[in-house]
């Protein structure tokens, strides 16, 4: 049996890198430490020695990779009153800031989502980009949003005259960056949406955290039509959207769904499918493939051809290439073009991508109110980009959530295709300015708008698909990022029997029990949209996670009673993996006490005993 002890903090990063290099390279390792000089001997010419090399650096980028790095003293409490179907659900929406959020998920969630896309601030000197907190960014958090006495610390935009401008940015960009590729399976993408302002730096930290190797390429997308008098030189009309993927050796191939013009070519049909008589001719190809055909009547057709002799000739026997005469009399080499039941492939320009106007709509169909949320991005771009992925039941997760837009689509597109798409929304609860619609509206945060736009969204699927979408997952389960529920070692020296006594119970003093298995979830890397169930044991309450995964008491007084009972109820379950059991440590009122009952579930099969 494993028995384990469970603090505040997730998993620290550079320690498990380290463990990997030690994994890679044990004889680099000195009392702990990597010896630099022995890795570089190694290494050997895969080191880059130059002053000169090529390198993209800016003011604090080594501070934002440890930032990346910095285990996260924070959990995620549960709302259920927020939430939707929150029993049967898979989604999950998550407030709080995006790199704690992601820090937090990193166990739970490593290499397990398949897309991600994201919509951050374009650093248009309007869009709100603040500072990390190196030392504490649970209780940065918490001022920037209101939550305890902001000291001056306040939501605030990124002007070019803060002499930070592009900076900042990138400063707020990296460390997240870094998180989600963890989080991204080895086939797995992510999409970035961005303008002219910061797309050439956007590319370049991508180059650095996913690898240029890995660059799939970018949509450009209108964004507007029409206006731009007032405009000196060009008017922009169109923004970006980056395509990186995890590892692109293993990403699949990408299409997306023909439309109704382009299937009227495919007015035939034999056993292999659909198919239209293209011609065989290529004469404007860079390497054209030339031979002679010769036609029935002994005429010879000298071309550049798409396919070899050899080819030509098989399926000229097959029946699937013709040689065809035309009503003008000349000659024509065709061959059946099948219709690609997977789709076609996306055009970075000529995709069907819907622009703000078609944002703004969405907005308004569902608030009947366009001006709640300015500059959505439409369902249907957003649809778009997801039907690219294969998996209909994949993870898609959007840590600069906004408007929600993006659970929309996975919600739209799973009524329309038939998938099981799960979303993950995390946003940043903004304020929402007084003035505003969306505040006059009764919003007080942009978080609000997005729980509110997916409850009515998925409603109005549901409506409009009726039967067909009976089975649709709407709901979604809200989570909110807060400090550990696990109190910190904080002792009044000056009355320390006191402060023993107030540390008997090391829980966080409002928290409730649910919180605390939110947050064992969490920090032992289980799915969080998993069913939690109460149970009574011996009297006391058990939490069942997973059907019997894993068992959580975390009742004040531990007894015997409760280890027999969990027993029983692990047999009756008989889970598919082996079972992990959680108390409390301060539940156990004698040393005996715990070692008696670790020895009754080490003898019952129990897999790992764990306190915290």
């Amino acid at each position: 049996m494993i028995e384990t002890n469970l603090n505040g903090k997730t998993p620290d990063i550079a320690e498990e890198n380290k463990e990997k290099m030690r994994q890679l390279f044990p004889e680099v390792f000195t009392e702990g430490k990597i010896d630099f000089e022995k890795l570089q001997q190694i290494l050997g010419d895969y080191i880059e020695t130059s002053n000169e090399r090529y390198n993209f650096t800016w003011n604090g980028k080594a501070r934002a990779l440890r930032l990346s790095q910095t285990p996260s003293l924070g959990t995620l409490r549960s709302c259920k009153e927020e939430s939707k179907d929150w029993d049967t659900t898979q989604n999950l929406y998550i407030e709080g800031d995006n790199l704690e959020v992601l820090k937090l998920l990193q166990k739970s969630y490593h290499s397990k989502v398949k897309m991600i896309y994201i919509d951050p601030p374009y650093n248009t000197g309007k869009d709100f980009v603040y500072p990390d907190n190196f030392t504490d960014s649970i209780e940065n958090y918490k001022a920037i949003t209101g939550q305890v006495d902001a000291e001056g610390k306040n939501i605030s935009s990124n002007s070019e005259t803060s002499g930070r401008y592009h900076t900042d940015w990138l400063n707020m960009m990296y460390p997240r960056l870094r998180l989600a590729r963890n989080l991204l399976t080895d086939d797995g993408v992510i999409f970035i949406s961005i303008d002219d302002n910061e797309v050439d730096n956007l590319k370049k930290i991508c180059n650095e955290v996913f690898g240029e190797d890995n660059y799939i390429g970018e949509f450009i997308k209108q964004s507007k039509v029409g206006g731009g008098s007032d405009t000196k030189f060009i008017v922009k009309e169109h923004e970006y959207c980056v395509l990186y993927a995890k590892s692109v050796n293993m990403t699949q191939e990408m299409f997306v769904k023909h439309d109704e013009e382009y299937l009227k070519r495919y007015k035939e049909k034999d056993e292999n499918g659909r198919y239209f008589w293209d011609t065989f001719a290529r004469p404007g190809l860079q390497n054209p493939i030339t031979y002679d055909i010769m036609a029935p009547d002994g005429t010879i057709i000298t071309n550049g051809w798409i396919r070899s002799k050899e080819r030509f000739e098989k399926e000229y026997k097959e029946g699937t290439t013709r040689i065809f005469k035309k009503d003008n009399g000349e000659w024509s080499v065709q061959f059946k073009q099948y219709l690609n039941n997977n789709g076609k492939k996306p055009r970075s320009m000529t995709m069907d991508f819907g622009g703000s106007i078609e944002g703004k709509n969405d907005i308004n169909n569902i608030f009947k109110n366009d001006k709640v949320f300015s500059y959505p991005k439409s369902v249907k771009y957003l649809s778009a980009l997801l039907s690219t992925i294969k998996d209909k039941d994949s993870i898609i997760l959007d840590f600069f959530s906004g408007s929600a837009t993006t659970a929309h689509a996975v919600m739209q597109l799973n009524a329309e295709d038939g998938g099981n798409r799960k979303f993950i929304m995390v946003q940043l609860p903004e304020p929402t300015d007084e003035k505003s619609e969306a505040y006059k509206a009764g919003y007080k945060n942009i978080c609000e708008i997005g729980k509110e736009r997916i409850r009515r969204a998925g409603e109005k699927i549901k409506e409009e698909k009726g039967l067909e979408a009976q089975n649709l997952d709407i709901g979604f389960k809200v989570l909110k990022l807060d400090s550990s529920n696990i109190r910190k070692w904080q002792p009044d020296y000056k009355h320390l029997e006191s402060s023993l006594a107030d540390y008997v119970d090391n829980y966080v003093a409002d928290r409730t029990e649910p919180d605390v298995v939110y947050e064992i979830m969490l920090k032992l890397g289980l799915d969080l949209t998993y069913p939690v169930d109460e149970h009574m044991i011996a009297n006391k309450k058990v939490y069942l996670i997973g059907y019997g995964m894993l068992i959580i008491c975390l009742d004040h007084e531990i007894t015997t009673d409760i280890a027999h009972g969990i027993l029983e109820l692990v047999k009756k379950l008989a889970p598919e993996s082996t079972t992990k059991v959680v108390f409390k440590d301060n539940g156990f009122k004698t040393d005996s006490n715990k070692t008696n009952i670790k020895e009754i579930l080490k003898c019952g099969g129990i897999a790992e005993f764990i306190t915290l």
